[in-house]
């Protein structure tokens, strides 16, 4: 299997061969971890970051309550938590959603990529950046759109980001998420959830069978939750960064 967070810088940008070997030694070494596991909690100082290869995971925050907001989905490719030892410490959490294969990379295994590579340097910027500009799409849903615009908007996103590491096909993925994770996504209670499920169902804009989802009409569908993937600033190749 390629690699998917090559597969993701791929498709944006054109690394050289020395910049894909450096990839490639950097996380090699998977670890395979349960579903429903806890990677890193709030309030730790992590030595290194955590890169998923396999599986899906997510950000969340635990309310005093005990309640879980998720604020992010996490597939093959992205990195969790890459800009974090800025900061010192986390403050939100990082756990699994399925089974998953992991990639810890130390600190300074990171820093020495980005230094001796800026042509890496400059594509995970942007794949930092592309991550605060998923976030502020999740924001305007949660504002601005109704609870079903909002879950077929989230269908697409899934679509567009797991095409992007060859995992879906041109209208269908895997999809571990339950119902719960979907509220606690959307900030919407499990009754509402599948309310919306049904009516996606009633529209024929979505098929959820055998922890697969199939869309079976794509432009329907993104027409209906008012999808624009430019946030995902999957552009053409770019080329190497002006430093090289």
């Amino acid at each position: 299997m390629l690699n998917p967070f090559i597969q993701k810088l791929g498709r944006r940008f054109a690394l050289s061969r020395t910049d894909e070997k450096a990839l490639e030694s950097a996380s090699a070494h998977l670890r395979g971890v349960h579903a429903r596991t806890t990677l890193i909690s709030e309030g730790d100082v992590p030595d290194h970051v955590h890169l998923i290869q396999r599986g899906f995971a997510c950000r969340y925050k635990v309310l005093p309550g005990g309640a879980r907001s998720i604020v992010a989905f996490l597939i093959p490719g992205d990195f969790c938590d890459l800009n974090v030892s800025i900061l010192g410490a986390m403050d939100h959490c990082i756990g699994t959603i399925s089974a998953c294969d992991v990639v810890r990379i130390p600190r300074s295994v990171v820093n020495d990529l980005t230094a001796r590579h800026p042509a890496l340097n400059h594509a995970l910027q942007w794949a930092g950046l592309v991550d605060e500009a998923i976030l502020r799409e999740w924001l305007v849903c949660m504002g601005r759109r109704s609870a079903d615009r909002q879950v077929a908007h989230l269908f697409c996103e899934l679509l567009v980001r797991l095409q992007t590491v060859g995992l879906a096909t041109d209208n269908s993925y895997p999809f571990p998420l339950t119902q719960l994770d979907l509220g606690d996504a959307m900030g919407l209670s499990n009754v509402h959830i599948n309310r919306v499920l049904q009516e996606l169902r009633g529209l024929g804009l979505v098929v959820i069978k055998e922890r697969r989802v199939t869309l079976p009409n794509v432009a329907a569908i993104q027409g209906y939750a008012g999808f624009n993937p430019n946030y995902l600033h999957l552009h053409p190749k770019a080329p190497p960064h002006p430093a090289l």
